[in-house]
């Protein structure tokens, strides 16, 4: 058992949903992103998706895909990004999620990129364009390393394959919200809360429904039938309003919180 699963049980047991803020790494820079951590833990929320930048982010919208960009031009690389994960666990022991395609982790070397991510405190990760039928390989690394992962449903997945993805799946499970790219939406897709309860008829494991939730009103809906709300671009775009202001820190903590108080 993790971190992750120990911050279900324990919310379980308080009858509380699980807020989950995600960020692109680095963006604008990684010391700004530790701070966040530490600041989105006061303000209520119980796990962070840590996004590793990369060059071609295909399941991102123009909101991620534009802070990962920011974060390549300064930088940022999967070896920076396991240090601030350290420096954090100086401070914090929120669980921390990365979200990364499998490039960047087939460069690092599978066997060393979960060794290095167990090792720093790294508790789960998340890999969009790698399916459960091809992730063996690095399912046994993550296992090995006590890294929980992490697959989507959505509403499109079969219920053969829900039956797969539910026993592969380690900390939760992520449902997408819709068929489509990470967004701000006005409005979240028709039939969704009757999809995910159906789904968690099949899973065990918590199930935490992102992509395109971004208001306190969507995190309330969601959150009456889901075991935990992701929130992505939405704090991403806080993010870009305020590049370059003094105050970017207590005011994206700031935005965060009237989220989190809707769980």
């Amino acid at each position: 058992m993790n971190r992750i699963d120990r911050k279900f049980q324990q919310l379980r047991r308080k009858n509380k949903k699980v807020f989950i803020a995600f960020v692109t790494a680095g963006d604008p820079t990684l010391k700004t992103t530790e701070k966040l951590v530490f600041e989105f833990e006061h303000a209520g929320v119980d796990i962070v998706e840590l996004g590793v930048p990369f060059s071609d982010p295909m399941a991102d919208g123009p909101t991620i895909q534009a802070a990962s960009q920011r974060a390549l031009d300064g930088g940022v690389t999967v070896k920076k990004i396991l240090q601030a994960v350290k420096n954090i666990r100086v401070k914090s022991q929120i669980p921390l999620v990365l979200m990364t395609y499998y490039n960047p982790v087939f460069h690092f070397g599978l066997e060393k990129f979960f060794r290095a991510a167990g090792q720093v405190g790294v508790d789960g990760i998340i890999v969009p364009d790698l399916p459960c039928e091809e992730a063996v390989s690095l399912m046994k690394a993550a296992r090995k390393n006590r890294v929980a992962t992490i697959f989507f449903l959505s509403p499109t997945t079969t219920k053969k394959r829900m039956k797969n993805i539910v026993r592969d799946s380690g900390g939760f499970i992520y449902y997408l919200s819709l068929t489509g790219v990470t967004g701000v939406r006005k409005g979240l897709p028709e039939g969704l809360l009757v999809h995910v309860r159906q789904a968690k008829r099949y899973a065990k494991k918590p199930i935490c429904v992102g992509f395109g939730i971004s208001t306190p009103a969507q995190v309330k809906s969601v959150a009456r039938v889901a075991d935990g709300v992701i929130v992505g671009s939405a704090i991403v775009n806080e993010i870009k309003k305020n590049l370059g202001k003094r105050n970017l820190v207590k005011n994206v903590s700031r935005f965060v919180r009237r989220l989190t108080n809707n769980v």
